[in-house]
């Protein structure tokens, strides 16, 4: 007996559950870090669990047997299929479950299963359309750092290659680039140790730098867009390519668009016009949109 049904949105940075009876009432949200499949199946699994344990808490209520609850996982990496496959193989016992892209489950989210293209910009990025003749098709997506255009990750790997470029004087430093070596810790030194150590430092960040690490920089080229041309110039290069993301995936131009993730608000200002024409707000995000999934899987419905 299905009592429970959870929907995940898993991504390179961090896991959001939602929680609701098995009527679809729902009773509560949770959170947790990474699920994206590119850190590994047991660091997925772990995260969705702890996610879903802070819903459970959040409701008041005591977690029963995994058996008694349907999970509808949107993740990032699910277009691995071995990473998928190891994935669904590892399922601790969910009496049931539909594995899907976080793609497509926040385009099911953002347009309640109707026709619209959605471009998730978090972490990394990617694009997809479901067309009025229920095809889907994805654009980009390929991963940090070949892909994941105009993502978190992305914008925040240009910001460091800038810090690097000021530390050499191939660029000039502006308040900036001092932001960014604070972050990388390499200006916590004296001015001159800091000039003859500025390469060690650097290099000791990068050594440890991961996709979540890279994205956790972009926050920076954010908050100093309005002041800096360097960090403007950053957003407008993201905004040009989520220009080109929208034109692969509706060409005519004429379906609804919905911006999901951190970093889409922030990026939208520097889109072309035509496009902010098609721009809508999303009716849910992509936890919901596997909710939805699940809940459909349980009622004998197609999930695509």
């Amino acid at each position: 007996m299905i009592e429970y049904l959870i929907g995940v949105d898993g991504g390179g940075t961090g896991t959001r559950v939602r929680l609701a009876r098995n009527d679809g009432a729902l009773l509560a949200t949770g959170s947790g870090g990474p699920s994206g499949l590119m850190h590994g199946v047991e660091q997925a699994w772990s995260a969705v669990l702890d996610a879903l344990h802070g819903a459970f808490s959040a409701a008041g209520l005591v977690r029963p047997a995994l058996d008694n609850m349907a999970i509808g996982l949107g993740l990032a990496g699910v277009n691995n299929r071995q990473w998928a496959a190891d994935f669904s193989a590892r399922n601790p016992g969910f009496g049931d479950a539909v594995i899907e892209t976080d793609a497509f489950t926040t385009l099911v989210g953002a347009h309640q299963g109707q026709p619209g293209v959605i471009i998730a910009i978090g972490t990394g990025s990617v694009g997809e359309v479901l067309a009025a003749d229920g095809k889907r098709r994805e654009v980009g997506g390929w991963g940090f750092p070949a892909s994941d255009e105009a993502g978190g990750a992305w914008l925040g790997m240009r910001a460091i290659t800038y810090a690097q470029q000021v530390l050499d004087g191939r660029a000039p430093g502006s308040d900036f680039s001092r932001a960014l070596l604070h972050f990388c810790d390499c200006s916590n030194q004296a001015r001159d140790a800091y000039f003859d150590n500025h390469r060690d430092s650097m290099f000791a960040w990068l050594a440890g730098a991961s996709q979540t690490a890279y994205a956790q920089v972009a926050p920076l080229v954010i908050q100093h867009a309005g002041s800096d041309p360097t960090a403007r110039r950053l957003l407008q290069a993201g905004g040009q390519e989520v220009a080109r993301i929208a034109t692969a995936l509706d060409p005519a131009g004429q379906l609804p668009i919905a911006l999901c993730g951190g970093i889409a608000a922030h990026l939208q200002p520097y889109l072309p016009e035509p496009m902010l024409a098609l721009v809508v707000k999303p009716h849910a995000d992509a936890a919901a949109g596997a909710l939805r999934l699940i809940d459909q899987r349980l009622k004998g419905y197609q999930t695509c």
